[in-house]
């Protein structure tokens, strides 16, 4: 099973979204920290008051909002983006297809990416 964790800047928020977009579950939430899952991924999210939100010893405060994703395998990609557009959910990009499928970069609440892909 894989572990990753997000920094985020709202916890409800985000277990919300992972939680009604993406069919994750809650494994439970205890204010600035929260476990969801979905298959054999976990997914820790901590907002600023977590131990993980604490600045670094050279200054530097973790914060959300970057490049690096994990991925999400969809039966159709189509279908899934149209249903999260339509709630107003913010993407990066559209749908693109490449040598193995076609993806799209959806972002949480706090901007964290997430890739949907299907395989092509």
């Amino acid at each position: 099973m894989g572990t990753i964790r997000y920094i985020v800047e709202d916890t409800d928020e985000s277990v919300n979204f992972y939680v009604q977009y993406l069919g994750f579950e809650l494994l439970f939430n205890v204010g600035p920290y929260a476990r969801v899952a979905k298959d054999d991924l976990t997914l820790w999210i901590s907002n600023a008051e977590s131990s993980a939100g604490r600045p670094m010893p050279d200054g530097r405060v973790p914060k959300a909002g970057g490049w690096n994703r994990f991925v999400l395998e969809v039966d159709d990609i189509e279908a899934v983006v149209t249903s999260m557009r339509q709630a107003g959910v913010k993407f990066r990009n559209d749908i693109t297809s490449g040598p193995g499928g076609k993806q799209i970069l959806v972002e949480d609440p706090s901007g964290n990416p997430i890739e949907l892909f299907q395989a092509g």
